[in-house]
């Protein structure tokens, strides 16, 4: 699935079927390089704040020059309307910011705006069976070892894709992360929220995973309605006896689990507020911009 947009951050956009990235460019060949990805709905970017806040720290990580954030919502703002002048339906923003050229010079930096792939219609109305997968480490790794950038969100994805390909051929569509101690971790693209009643928890981003905006954004509406959020260990077992088990992304919204390792799991009666407070989050929280 090709972009149908790319706009690179000095402003130009450019034909997205000619030739953008040289050859040694080190976001190509190492993946040396963080990125975020937008929903985007109803001509509007969501959660732009957020999701510019998170490449901020996923640059400090990597020894990455601090992106500038008022060029990047220009960019944004660039992209988006050109996705509105071909498209009137969702599309996948994607902001990349690599180390540039193996021989040095600028940081390789630019914006794309796809269409959203045909298996998140399919996720989001009838949910995802998922299967856990040992990702080999110790929750306490990300502490002991910071320059595995278990925090950031890099370009490096080779095992992310690998575990759902992975999964695909035992007939599963998601993976679920499990730690060398069995806790719950992430998903390969997606935050892991299970509900207990009037409670939403998901792992603590202490343990190397992702920090979810969308979670973040979720946490905030859900609390307005009277629920309690949580960032706490889980384990495999939590995830089976929970009311219902969801993965949350920025681009999916809300799928929910409706297997995990051939086990059916329940949860339907709550899966439309679920969903509808998603939607609220996404399209509502984490646009404002910091106060100077």
């Amino acid at each position: 699935m090709s972009a149908c947009v790319v706009v690179t951050l000095d402003g130009k956009v450019h034909d997205p079927d000619q030739p953008l990235l040289c050859a040694d460019d080190l976001a190509a060949v190492r993946g040396d390089g963080a990125f975020e990805t937008l929903l985007v709905r109803g001509g509007a970017p969501c959660g732009v704040e957020l999701h510019l806040a998170r490449l901020a720290v996923s640059a400090a990580a990597m020894d990455l020059p601090v992106p500038d954030a008022d060029q990047w919502r220009l960019v944004i703002g660039l992209a988006v309307d050109e996705w509105t002048r071909v498209s009137a339906g969702e599309g996948v923003l994607r902001l990349v910011l690599g180390r540039g050229r193996e021989g040095g010079g600028a940081p390789t930096a630019y914006a794309t705006v796809g269409p959203v792939h045909e298996r998140v219609a399919r996720a989001r109305a009838e949910g995802v069976s998922a299967i856990t997968l040992d990702r080999g480490y110790s929750v306490d790794l990300a502490a002991r070892a910071p320059w595995q950038l278990l925090g950031a969100k890099t370009l490096s994805y080779a095992t992310n894709m690998a575990a759902l390909r992975y999964a695909a051929r035992q007939g599963a569509d998601e993976v679920i992360y499990v730690s060398s101690e069995r806790r719950v971790l992430e998903g390969p693209r997606s935050t892991v929220v299970l509900l207990r009643g009037k409670t939403l928890v998901t792992p603590p981003p202490e343990q190397g995973i992702l920090a979810g905006t969308t979670v973040g954004a979720l946490f905030d509406v859900a609390e307005a309605r009277g629920y309690t959020c949580e960032r706490a260990p889980l384990f495999p077992a939590d995830l089976i006896v929970a009311e219902s088990v969801w993965l949350v992304s920025s681009i999916t919204l809300a799928a929910r689990v409706v297997a995990l390792d051939g086990l059916a799991l329940g949860g339907a009666s709550r899966a439309d507020e679920m969903r509808s407070m998603v939607d609220i989050a996404v399209e509502t929280i984490g646009d404002e911009a910091p106060e100077a």
